[in-house]
């Protein structure tokens, strides 16, 4: 990779040592409580809108964070660990081992074989988020079999130890155009925000499953960060946020994550991010690209390249 000045450098990671396993989950099916379906927003209109689970057509890692009406919406397909009350710790397992870029395979069903990528993972409702090809998609149903090659939890970079990885495949790292530059990490973001306006997520004992949400009912907050053009799959910077033991506020740190999900009505909640990098120091540097995000990086959801139509030759009069 190069960085700014046009040096070469070389990421080091400790890929060859990371674990591989396999991890299971099911289709889920969409969530909403049925006595009480609305949802109040910060000015206190309620609304009933689609929220989390199950497979969703129109959206996709690519796209506007903000642009459907819809509550805490996951692209393309949500999955869940399927609970049979035996042991609990296994929904850690799907959850906390399943990395962003891992590939998905589908076990069962009609589009058994097919093969997506992990995009992100949804806390509270402890969902792993899978992207397939449209036509891979038009077969699944609700309850099929997804196992995850699940990769990544334990990678670290050696020079630079400051710097704590989670949630993130190997090979997507590798794609992510970081370089390291006076012994600092520049990663290239599309926007950076500071940790004062996250909500949802904070507090919780650690970063390595789900996401925390970034507070969006304060118009100006918005204009301010360019928020406006946030899209699912984005690579964004948090400053001062110290996601190493938890979520939390310190100065002089920062986070890297990835926006998993769509806006939110409620408050104190809004589109979800799941970090990937974090530090306590000064150990990394954003660089603003408005092209960062893994839609393009990985070549799905709105960044798939769409299958050239063959021209039809002339046959002449």
């Amino acid at each position: 990779m190069r960085g700014r000045n046009g040096e070469s450098h070389v990421i080091r990671t400790n890929r060859d040592r990371i674990v591989v396993k396999a991890v299971l989950g099911r289709v889920t099916h969409p969530r909403i409580p049925l006595r009480n379906p609305w949802l109040v927003d910060p000015a206190g209109c309620a609304h009933v809108k689609p929220g989390t689970g199950g497979i969703t057509y129109n959206v996709m890692v690519g796209d506007s964070a903000f642009d459907f009406e819809g509550d805490h919406v996951e692209p393309c397909v949500s999955i869940a660990h399927e609970d049979t009350g035996k042991d609990p710790s296994t929904t850690g397992g799907l959850s906390i081992l399943s990395c962003i870029g891992n590939e998905a395979r589908i076990t069962s069903g009609a589009a058994a074989g097919g093969k997506g990528i992990v995009t992100g993972k949804h806390g509270g409702v402890e969902h792993v988020l899978v992207d397939f090809p449209p036509a891979t998609l038009e077969k699944l149903s609700i309850g099929d079999r997804i196992l995850v090659r699940a990769a990544g939890q334990g990678l670290s970079i050696p020079d630079l130890p400051d710097v704590h990885v989670m949630n993130i495949d190997p090979a997507l790292l590798d794609a992510c155009g970081i370089s390291i530059e006076s012994g600092r990490l520049v990663v290239p973001v599309a926007h950076v925000i500071p940790a004062t306006i996250m909500g949802s997520g904070v507090g919780s004992r650690h970063a390595y499953s789900g996401d925390y949400d970034i507070q969006i009912p304060d118009d100006d907050v918005v204009r301010e960060h360019g928020l406006q053009s946030l899209r699912i799959g984005d690579v964004i910077a948090i400053r001062d946020a110290d996601c190493r033991f938890g979520r939390t506020v310190r100065k002089g740190a920062m986070s890297i994550g990835v926006v998993v999900h769509g806006s939110c009505v409620t408050s104190g909640h809004g589109p979800g991010v799941t970090v990937v990098m974090t530090t306590a120091g000064e150990t990394m540097v954003p660089e603003i690209e408005g092209s960062a995000n893994i839609a393009s990086y990985l070549g799905i959801g709105r960044g798939r390249r769409k299958p050239k139509r063959r021209q039809r030759r002339s046959t002449g009069g």
